[in-house]
């Protein structure tokens, strides 16, 4: 089974996501900012990554630059996940190694296109 980091500090954006995923066959596992999330990392790589930009502690944009600097850190599908729609901004998260972005609110339908525009899915 395919697994899924979701890195939102939000705990309802988590629960979500990890509904719509798990429906996708996904293996969820959860972090509330990018330093757990980092932490999750080490310990072992998932399949694809939906990260939040805007988070305490370590933002999803200092968290890709981490990730894609790891070891095997260029493996994940990484799926941005902002409330942000300038085109800077999504500019800066492909730019930064993020292989796609999606809007919040977000539902599965959005969710499985951008999955299936990095052959996730």
């Amino acid at each position: 089974m395919r697994t899924c980091l979701v890195v939102d500090d939000s705990s309802v954006i988590r629960k979500v996501a990890r509904r719509i995923l798990e429906g996708m066959d996904f293996q969820i596992i959860e972090a509330e900012d990018g330093e757990k999330a980092l932490e999750v990392c080490k310990r072992g790589l998932p399949d694809a990554i939906l990260l939040d930009w805007n988070m305490p502690i370590m933002d999803g944009y200092e968290f890709l630059g981490n990730l894609r600097r790891m070891p095997g850190g260029d493996a994940p599908k990484v799926v941005f996940c902002t409330t942000e729609n300038d085109v800077a901004h999504i500019a800066r998260a492909l730019h930064a190694g993020a292989n796609e972005y999606i809007m919040k609110p977000f539902d599965k339908d959005i969710v499985t296109a951008k999955f299936q525009e990095v052959g996730l899915i």
